[in-house]
């Protein structure tokens, strides 16, 4: 029942953010996001046995999600004193992964927001689309995976995953694409919507098994306990992480964005 009500609760909350927040609330959210992922990753990463990226992490984050013009310069400095303060620790060999999960984690868990934050200023529309192309996906992988599944897809990261539940959750989503956008934003070629949801598609399901690694090695079954009955929030976005970028990217090769 817990599950239930938080999906009920999660879908609100999205609905209203994508299609009718102040844009100010939106990028709050997306923030907030940002922050809440990255707090998860360095839980997973304490899990591997490396020590915890800390408040350059989330300084390099912001700076991602922002991106202003010289947004570079300040990454650059950011990761020169995140060298520097870890010069400190006792342990030497901790120095090059510790720094390097501080700005891997920064662009993990506030760079999509970034994207989510572009394609709600193109279209509601487009945005919605991009982070509901792997739930749809995802349900109907569920279902086909469990009846029809008989070649692993990831035997190692995810047992349970499989080709035919793959291919069949890149099928829903064009679906989902040819029908939600079909309808909203008519001017976009079929073709091209079902590009975008393909690719983008695929890019999700690498984004859950990515997430999927890092929990295995971690020795976790979910990368938090915020959300009662799914776990963490990594564990609800874990795809759109992925497909955000994707998405976007293809929104603006194939001409779709405005200036």
């Amino acid at each position: 029942m817990n599950r239930v009500l938080t999906a009920i609760a999660l879908i609100a909350v999205t609905l209203y953010l994508v299609f009718w927040s102040h844009p100010y609330l939106f990028l709050g959210a997306a923030v907030l996001m940002g922050l809440l992922c990255y707090r998860e990753f360095s839980s997973l990463v304490a899990g591997h046995g490396i020590r915890q990226p800390g408040v350059f992490g989330v300084l390099g984050g912001l700076l991602i999600l922002f991106w202003p013009a010289h947004a570079l310069i300040g990454m650059t400095l950011l990761v020169l004193l995140a060298f520097a303060a870890a010069l400190r620790f006792e342990k030497l060999h901790e120095v090059l992964p510790n720094v390097a999960c501080i700005f891997l984690g920064s662009f993990y868990a506030f760079a999509p927001w970034h994207y989510a934050v572009e394609l709600r200023r193109q279209s509601v529309h487009l945005l919605f689309f991009a982070l509901s192309l792997n739930w749809a996906g995802d349900s109907i992988a569920y279902y086909v995976g469990r009846s029809l599944g008989r070649r692993k897809l990831a035997p190692i990261v995810s047992p349970k995953k499989s080709w035919e539940g793959a291919m069949a959750s890149v099928l829903g989503s064009v679906i989902l694409g040819l029908i939600y956008l079909g309808y909203f934003v008519p001017s976009i070629a079929p073709w091209k919507i079902a590009v975008i949801a393909a690719i983008s598609n695929v890019a999700g399901q690498l984004g859950d098994l990515a997430e999927s690694a890092i929990k295995r090695g971690a020795g976790v079954k979910d990368s938090g306990n915020l959300l009662p009955g799914h776990g963490g929030m990594l564990d609800r976005v874990d795809s759109s992480l992925f497909a955000l970028p994707i998405a976007y990217v293809l929104i603006v090769a194939l001409g779709l964005a405005s200036k």
